[in-house]
């Protein structure tokens, strides 16, 4: 279905009354449990929840809201739509899904009786809410449970990724008091991940609730988000494993950590591209930071196999970056010439320079400069040498030609010619930094004044 048409059923599907809203969810719900081609169900279903979930937020102030404060605990654990979640992780518009099913059938009662206490104000609202939580935890995992039932049950609740989500949900809920107490133990920023800080956190994590394969994953969330490198929640795989080969690793409860690592610098590649895309970038700085010690820091402080299945992720990964990065600075010099370029007078009248084209260029520039510092280990080395080498030549060379071109250009031209002065001025900036764009601003200064004085003198 086109964007288009996928906009237009939004508009209609808003428009309905909440009543015709929640029909035609059980209706659509009621189609998939027959067994009929799930596609169009899904796909509406999927729309319809996130109306519902808007006109629920929007009507609701936050701190008002049963169900945030049902699941707010989660919030360090939720992650915005996304394909594939790593352990750990929950997807935020799984929530409005397992709240409706809730309300409808799983626990309509209980939400009932939190909504009043919510709307009354409760003294004692927190421990409703603890109580809510672990009977939602014990409801959830009855309908997550194995068995001949199971999908069915799942695609009452919500959209098929839920399968995913839901189990996840159940156990978040179902160990929030130990989650709780690790992170009140949990040290507010681990700047450097030591051997004394390793230590206090896998004394921290020592609880029985907690290293559950279903529970451990959510309590190393919570470290790495205290991580200044969360790439280093791996050192804890190594301490447990008592080495540093990846096969004995993986062979603890704690291999999920590098699983989980790995998957977080996913995410970092993922968020790069996408910028890339959209021509932003404000944060590729802290991205090429982030996967340069990531990846650097996994291949040397784990003995990884190439054909193994960390090995192979990482490589995926860095093929990602390579690609990405390297489509984008081989177009940065090209940008730059059509700019810069030296043009006869007869072409330049009514030409203009988009001083926001130019800023996107310096961006672009930036950029590649960026690169540079994080070119080995990312596979971009040969490519940012070359377009870095060859933008201080060509601008450094075009500056000056451009400069000297003010003194002799007529007056049709000249306004022209000083747009293309102030852009490679610009870039030199971001090339050779402000004391040798100050010089050549004096210069074109100069070039300037000269050309009048010898206009006047005539």
């Amino acid at each position: 279905m086109g964007q288009s048409s996928t906009e237009k059923l939004r508009e209609f599907l808003g428009q309905l009354p909440p009543k015709s809203q929640a029909l035609l969810i059980r209706e659509f719900e009621r189609a998939i449990e027959r067994g009929d081609d799930p596609t169009v169900p899904n796909f509406v279903l999927g729309e319809l929840r996130k109306i519902v979930r808007q006109d629920s937020e929007n009507a609701t102030p936050r701190s008002k809201d049963p169900a945030r404060l049902l699941f707010a605990m989660l919030d360090p654990f939720l992650v915005d739509s996304s394909p594939k979640t790593s352990p750990g992780q929950i997807r935020r518009t799984s929530l409005a899904q397992v709240w409706q099913w809730l309300s409808r059938e799983g626990l309509p009662a209980d939400i009932t009786a939190l909504e009043e206490a919510v709307a009354g104000d409760t003294p004692d609202l927190d421990r409703t809410i603890r109580k809510i939580q672990m009977a939602a935890a014990e409801a959830i995992n009855v309908a997550a449970a194995p068995g001949p039932d199971r999908q069915r049950m799942l695609a009452r609740i919500g959209a098929p990724e839920m399968a995913e989500d839901i189990a996840a949900i159940g156990t978040a809920l179902q160990i929030r008091e130990a989650l709780e107490a690790l992170g009140t133990r949990l040290p507010g920023h681990l700047r450097v991940f030591a051997e004394s800080q390793i230590g206090s956190v896998s004394e921290a994590l020592n609880i029985p609730s907690l290293q559950t394969p279903q529970a451990l994953p959510f309590a190393l969330s919570l470290v790495m988000s205290r991580l200044a490198a969360p790439w280093q929640i791996i050192r804890l795989g190594i301490t447990v494993a008592g080495s540093d080969d990846e096969v004995r690793v993986a062979g603890t409860s704690y291999g999920v950590a590098v699983t989980m690592a790995i998957q977080h610098l996913a995410r970092i590649a993922s968020d790069l591209r996408n910028d890339i895309r959209r021509g932003q970038f404000k944060d590729t700085p802290n991205h090429l930071k982030t996967l340069h010690d990531g990846m650097r820091g996994l291949r040397t402080e784990l003995d990884l196999r190439s054909d193994s299945a960390w090995g192979r992720q990482l490589s995926a990964i860095r093929v990602e970056i390579s690609n990405a990065l390297q489509s984008e600075i081989d177009g940065v010099p090209g940008r730059v010439r059509r700019l810069l370029r030296q043009r006869p007078d007869k072409d330049i009248p009514n030409s203009r320079i988009d001083a926001t084209e130019v800023e996107e260029t310096a961006a672009l520039i930036d950029f590649v400069a960026v690169c540079r510092n994080y070119a080995s280990e990312l596979a971009i080395n040969e490519v940012t040498l070359r377009a870095y080498s060859d933008l201080q030549q060509y601008v450094e060379k075009a500056t000056e030609s451009l400069v000297e071109s003010l003194r002799g250009s007529d007056a049709k031209a000249k306004a022209f010619r000083s747009m293309q002065v102030d852009a490679a001025i610009r870039f030199c900036d971001v090339l050779f930094g402000p004391d040798y764009a100050s010089l050549m601003r004096k210069a074109s200064g100069i070039a300037r004044t000269g050309e009048r004085k010898s206009s006047r003198a005539s």
